[in-house]
This record gives C-alpha cells, structure tokens and sequence, in this order.
C-alpha cells in the first residue's frame, strides 16, 4: 500500500461549503462510509461527502468522529480546526471480515473438503451470507413500499429484481458448486500441507522445509518464423 495512501484531507470546501473528505485506500473509505458520509464518484475524482441537510453542529460532530477513527488506525488525517480531536475510537471487526475471511480460508485451502465448507457459509440454506442478504433486500424492499412515492416503488422493484433475477442465480450456482466439490474428496494438485520439517537426508543445509522445488517448465520453442515467399521471376 502507498504511503499517500494513508494521507486523508476533511475539511469544509470553500466554495460549497460541504465537508469534503479525499484520499485514503478502501479501508479508510469503509471507515468514512460507516461515519456517514457518501461516496462521490466521477471519471476523474473520487471522494467523500456528509449527507445534505446537516445543520453545521452534527457536520461537526460526524467530522470529528471521522478524524477519530482515521487517527485510532494510523491514518494521517489533515482537517479542519473545528475538527481536530484528541479522542480515539476504538476499532472492531466489521461484518463483512468475517465473510471475507472465508476467502482466505479457500486462498490456504489444500482440499476440496475444505473449500466446500468454507462455501457454505455462504450458501447455508437458513442462515448463510446469501440467505441473510436475501433477507436484507426483502427488508429494504418493503421500506420503500411503505415510503409510498413513484421513485420508491420503482427502487422496490429494482430491488426485487436483483433479489430473485440475480442473487438467486448467484445462491443456485454457489450452491451446485459447493456441492460437487463436497463430493470430490480431492487434494488440491498444486497445494499442500507443509510440515515445517527437514528430513535428515536433505542436501540443502539452509532448507527450513522437506517440500520439493515447483516444477520447473520449460516452455515449447516458438516455431521459426515462416520463410518468405520466393520472388516471382522478371519478364
């Protein structure tokens, strides 16, 4: 990760007056994002903004929250006065590590068994990822019902939509892939479980394991470039 990375400017723009913040890397936008601030994306910028229709004490107060969270994970956070904050936030684990720690559970998986049972956190049929977000949808679908505007339903059925046109292609397919890799039984070819160990007959005295070399490829000779064609004889 870039040092600028770890760079984030929050301050109120001066000619609009929004509290704008830029900068940072995804984790430090998750953390904007949970704080209250919106995303704004556009073909040549990137940044964050607090809803409109603040008044000026709660921008303030999201603000300073903001600084304190950046800060409590070792951003460099360059703000406002009437931000700055010696208070630090203590940081947990959203909801969202523990999904994508499934990915690093399939990232060291040697055998198929184990992948399968990663999946099916996401694919369990009463209380898997994709049955909760399912649940999720459902619930954002009837609050825009009751809003009861044109836009609302029409964001309901966009919702509806993506529910049972698409997410439950995603759950079907998932689900079908978890299955066969269950009944596969297989070790994966290209990973295995290193023992950390050095068997006595080992050439190479610096070896901190008894894993064999990768295979090395050679790859095929590209084929000699075509002759060219003889000329035509002169008249």
């Amino acid at each position: 990760m870039a040092i600028a990375d770890r760079n984030l400017t929050l301050q109120r723009d001066v000619h609009s007056g929004e509290v704008l913040a830029r900068g940072g890397d995804p984790e430090a936008h998750s953390i904007l994002e949970r704080t209250g601030f919106v995303p704004v994306v556009r073909v040549h910028e990137r940044y964050h903004r607090l809803p409109t229709g603040l008044d000026e004490a709660e921008e303030e107060r999201l603000a300073t929250r903001a600084v304190a969270r950046l800060r409590a994970v070792k951003y460099d956070v360059d703000c406002d006065a009437a931000f700055e904050t010696e208070r630090r936030e203590a940081h947990y684990l959203p909801i969202g590590a523990l999904v994508a720690h499934q990915a690093e559970r399939i990232r060291q998986a040697t055998t198929t068994e184990e992948v399968a049972d990663a999946l099916t956190e996401l694919t369990a049929a009463h209380d898997g990822v994709l049955a909760a977000l399912d649940d999720v949808l459902t619930a954002t679908i009837e609050f825009h019902m009751g809003l009861g505007g044109a836009a609302d339903i029409a964001t309901a059925g966009r919702l509806r939509y993506l529910a049972e046109g698409r997410l439950g292609v995603i759950r079907s397919d998932l689900a079908g892939v978890r299955a066969d890799l269950a009944d596969r039984h297989e070790p994966h070819p290209q990973r295995s479980v290193c023992s950390a160990e050095v068997g006595p007959t080992e050439r190479e005295a610096s070896a901190v394991c008894g894993c064999p070399p990768p295979s090395r490829t050679t790859p095929a000779p590209s084929p000699p470039p075509a002759s060219p064609a003889p000329a035509g004889r002169r008249r």
